[in-house]
């Protein structure tokens, strides 16, 4: 079997939808993965080309319209198979349930029953704006009002516009949250950390925001379906060995 072949197989093998769900507006979105392995390396030349492409992964992250607002298909071909949205085993050692954001190896995972995870390509906060710890996802929300914290508005001050005291950023596309957010707690206080979509695939894997995690927004639905209130959540600097 040759390694283009080998590389079809495999992504298809592990990236197969199990059908569809209607939202709100009634267009298609992709339901959750079937359990599979980890995706085998693939050879640097084959990210961008069609040797990636699938109809399983054209339909899981296709365009498609939610509460109202259209989301762009996302050029997953581009993206290294790593990142995908697929079901592992889990290296995180955590309860069912929890949430583990490997910050150094660029993965979210959803840990599940029978020791296995839902994993999710990641892009996180620049150096300098990192946090870690434990914490809870206190609140979640569909199409989230961006509002800069007044440490980012000072860096920035024309995004005084979209103050809390100015009501925010109106959501939508082109808002920094994308279609959903989930705001993580710390002993009762807000760590201003969040867990957020975002239409900007190509920082899938690079470390680009201001210190949030960034899944496109097809993953990030995914996830908001899966994550209940007051969910936990432990953020690690350090990576974990899947």
């Amino acid at each position: 079997m040759s390694r283009r072949a080998f590389v079809l197989g495999a992504v298809a093998t592990n990236v197969l939808a199990a059908g569809c769900a209607a939202t709100r507006s009634g267009q298609p979105l992709a339901q959750s993965l079937q359990p599979a392995p980890v995706l085998p390396p693939v050879a640097h030349e084959a990210i961008g080309s069609d040797a990636l492409r699938t109809p399983e992964l054209d339909a899981r992250y296709a365009a498609v319209v939610d509460d109202g607002y259209a989301i762009p298909a996302v050029p997953y071909w581009k993206i290294d198979p790593k990142f995908y949205r697929q079901q592992v085993l889990d290296p995180t050692g955590e309860a069912p349930g929890t949430v583990v954001v490997d910050t150094p190896n660029r993965f979210l995972y959803l840990v599940e029953e029978d020791g296995t995870a839902m994993r999710y390509g990641v892009g996180i906060g620049r150096v300098g704006f990192t946090w870690e710890g434990r914490g809870i996802v206190h609140w979640r929300q569909r199409w989230p009002r961006w509002k800069p914290p007044a440490e980012m508005i000072a860096r920035k001050p024309e995004l005084e516009t979209y103050s809390v005291a100015n009501g925010g950023m109106e959501p939508g596309i082109g808002n920094p949250l994308g279609a959903r957010a989930l705001y993580i707690h710390q002993n009762g206080e807000d760590t201003l950390y969040r867990l957020h979509g975002s239409p900007e695939w190509w920082t899938m894997g690079t470390a680009a925001s201001s210190g949030c995690v960034r899944l496109v927004n097809q993953d990030v639905i995914d996830l908001y379906e899966r994550v209940p209130y007051h969910a936990p959540i432990v953020v690690k600097q350090t990576p974990l060995t899947a």
